[in-house]
C-alpha cells in the first residue's frame, strides 16, 4: 500500500515548486540559489533541506510529479476505430492538459534563459509510456515493425508539434494543431484493434 504524503509536506513542496517556477522566469536555473527559492517561497532553509538536498533534487522532484500527473491524465480509455483516430484523441488529451498548464510548461521549459528540455523529455517519456502500453494492450501488430518503434515514431512527431506550439503560448491553438495532424497522419493498417 502506497502511503499518502502528509498535507503539510505537499503544501511545502507546492510552495517550493511555485517559487522555482517564478525564479526561472527571471533568471537561469544555474543562477538560482537555494536561498532565493526559500525567500520567494517564504520557507526556512532548514525546511527546504528537510525535503531536498539541493535545487537539482527539487527540480527532479517537480519533474517527476509532473510526469506522474501527465501519465495519469493520459491513462483514460480512448474509444477509437483506427490508430489514426487514437493518435488524434491522444493529441486532444495532451493539448487539453497543456492548455490547462500552459503557463507552468512555458516557465519550466521554454523561457529563453533556461535552454533545457527537461519538461519536454518528461512529456515525451510519459506519452511514449502511455502509447506503447495502449498499443500492446488494445492492438494486434500485423507488421514486422516492433510496436515500440511504431509508438516511438508517432509519439516523437506528436510531442514535438506540441512542444513547438507551447513555445509561443500566445499562439497556442489546439484546434489548428489537431487539424494539421489529421491531415498529416496516414490511415495506418498495420495495427488492428483487438
Amino acid at each position: 500500500m502506497v502511503k499518502k504524503e502528509d498535507l503539510r509536506i505537499r503544501k511545502t513542496k507546492a510552495n517550493l515548486y511555485r517559487a522555482l517556477l517564478q525564479l526561472m522566469e527571471e533568471k537561469t536555473f544555474e543562477d538560482i540559489k537555494v536561498i532565493d527559492i526559500c525567500n520567494v517561497s517564504m520557507i526556512n532553509r532548514s525546511t527546504f533541506y528537510d525535503h531536498f538536498n539541493d535545487k537539482y533534487e527539487l527540480l527532479a522532484s517537480f519533474i517527476e510529479d509532473l510526469k506522474n500527473e501527465l501519465i495519469e491524465h493520459l491513462d483514460v480509455q480512448i474509444e477509437a476505430n483506427s490508430i489514426k483516430e487514437y493518435y488524434i484523441e491522444l493529441l486532444k488529451l495532451l493539448l487539453d492538459y497543456f492548455s490547462k498548464n500552459i503557463n507552468m510548461y512555458s516557465s519550466i521549459a521554454i523561457v529563453k534563459k533556461n535552454n533545457n528540455s527537461i519538461a519536454f523529455d518528461m512529456m515525451f517519456d510519459a506519452s511514449l509510456e502511455a502509447v506503447t502500453k495502449r498499443l500492446k494492450e488494445h492492438y494486434i501488430n500485423k507488421s514486422n515493425i516492433p510496436t515500440e518503434v511504431i509508438a516511438l515514431f508517432y509519439v516523437s512527431g506528436v510531442t514535438k508539434i506540441c512542444t513547438e506550439a507551447i513555445k509561443d503560448s500566445k499562439e497556442f491553438n489546439p484546434e489548428k494543431i489537431i487539424g494539421y495532424l489529421e491531415d498529416l497522419l496516414p490511415e495506418i493498417d498495420y495495427l488492428e484493434k483487438k
